[in-house]
């Protein structure tokens, strides 16, 4: 008998897909688009409160009242919109998504730009958001074109994108108003930089698309059995409420940032520019963040970095109830974005692990909704918390939401111990 003396044969190496071979093309190509286009939507940050009056709302009140109506009604509508354009990305691809989404945007900011009356705006800022999902849609493009072990790589860098862009949006909004010596110009540049996206999304992105699978005989596939996907697992619905309270946490407190800077502070002539870096500086804590730990999700684990961002959030928020300095109030919202930079791609890496690539598509546009959600209640909440219970309420019920996702997610959301479910994945650096 022939004694085998070449030690245990090799592991069966997974096959390599085509698109596992020119993942990195595709991710950076996503990258700056997606900070392209995240840059041109938030030119408009600081600009609809000071166009308002132009489209005659003459009372402050007025202007307060449309302000977050206006604000808030594209991600509103965006939240019931978003899951269904999720399924017709897995059926016609997410590339296809990205050209529709980014269409809609340059039409309908256009739009706003010519609006001669607020009614005509709000409808304007109403409708793009029925076809939002250009987001949803990046996420769930590179979902499936990267190889499994580098998703929370891959998902850390689009991340990045789309906070470098929301830093430096609003000021080169603002700046542009100012040269222009129109707040109408803006809106016309964000819809010129949306086609240049859009422009690139066509000629350099690549996807190798995948239809999602057709449905059993007799059984008809619709949306309710994508909700179904998300309901019946409760890791993913942990994890629907992660990127909901994620946003909702990061957004309650914007709109009493300034006012708390104030109470810190007085009113100096630079009160704006302070409170401006207290916004900022959050984002850029982000961007340090988010990449690293979105990288280091793929060494040790996606649950343990998710559970590492949720407690120090939780840890760094607690503070900020006490601060008594402006500048140890900008330390501790540094602190509270260096983890809050780690919970959106390390979710959204366990949402793409848990479900097959065909059915990614599907599963963030749900997902989006949550983070649509945050953004739209976020501000209303705190605006309501601060006026009612006083500012540093709204720190102290921000930590408790967090605290409370930390013990969900500990006791719902596993660590994932197996390949990807649809047995596609590869090394392919």
């Amino acid at each position: 008998m022939k004694t085998n003396t070449t030690g245990p044969a090799a592991p069966a190496q997974p096959r390599l897909r085509p698109e596992d071979r020119n993942w990195q093309r595709t991710l950076w190509a996503m990258v700056f688009i997606q900070f392209v286009m995240t840059a041109a939507i938030n030119f408009l940050s600081p600009i609809i409160p000071l166009m308002l009056p132009q489209l005659g709302v003459e009372t402050d009140s007025g202007v307060f009242w449309w302000s977050g109506i206006i604000t808030g009604a594209t991600s509103f509508v965006a939240a019931f919109a978003s899951p269904v354009w999720g399924r017709v990305a897995d059926r016609y691809g997410r590339k296809v998504s990205l050209l529709r989404s980014s269409f809609a945007i340059a039409l309908f900011t256009a739009l706003m730009g010519m609006s001669t009356n607020v009614w005509q705006f709000f409808g304007a800022r109403f409708v793009m958001g029925l076809f939002a999902g250009f987001s949803s849609a990046a996420i769930a493009l590179v979902a499936s074109q990267v190889p499994e072990r580098r998703l929370g790589y891959a998902l850390g860098w689009l991340s990045s994108g789309q906070l470098v862009g929301s830093l430096i949006g609003p000021v080169i909004g603002g700046v542009l108003a100012d040269i222009a010596g129109s707040y109408r110009t803006p809106f016309f540049w964000c819809a010129a930089l949306t086609i240049a996206g859009l422009v690139l999304v066509w000629a350099i992105v690549h996807e190798d698309f995948t239809p999602a699978p057709p449905p059993p005989p007799g059984r008809k596939k619709s949306l309710w059995s994508g909700m179904s996907l998300l309901t019946g697992s409760s890791a993913l619905m942990a994890l629907f409420l992660v990127l909901l309270m994620a946003q909702f946490s990061t957004r309650t407190v914007a709109p009493v940032v300034t006012l708390f800077v104030q109470e810190l502070i007085g009113s100096p002539p630079q009160l704006a520019t302070l409170a401006g870096i207290a916004f900022s500086i959050t984002g850029l804590a982000n961007l340090i963040a988010a990449p690293f730990l979105g990288n280091r999700s793929d060494v040790i684990g996606y649950r343990k970095v998710l559970l590492i961002s949720l407690a120090g959030a939780t840890l760094t928020s607690a503070p900020q109830i006490f601060s008594d300095s402006y500048w140890s109030f900008l330390a501790w919202r540094f602190a509270v974005g260096l983890f809050i930079g780690g919970i959106l791609p390390t979710a959204n890496a366990l949402i793409g692990r848990s479900v097959s690539r065909e059915q990614r598509g599907t599963i963030y546009g749900m997902t989006a909704s949550a983070t649509f959600l945050g953004n739209s209640l976020g501000p209303l909440s705190g605006g309501g918390i601060a006026a009612f219970l006083g500012i540093r309420w709204v720190f102290a019920i921000t930590t408790l939401l967090l605290l409370a996702n930390l013990i969900w997610v500990w006791f719902t959301v596993a660590e994932l111990k197996d390949g990807p479910r649809d047995g596609a994945g590869s090394d392919g650096d």
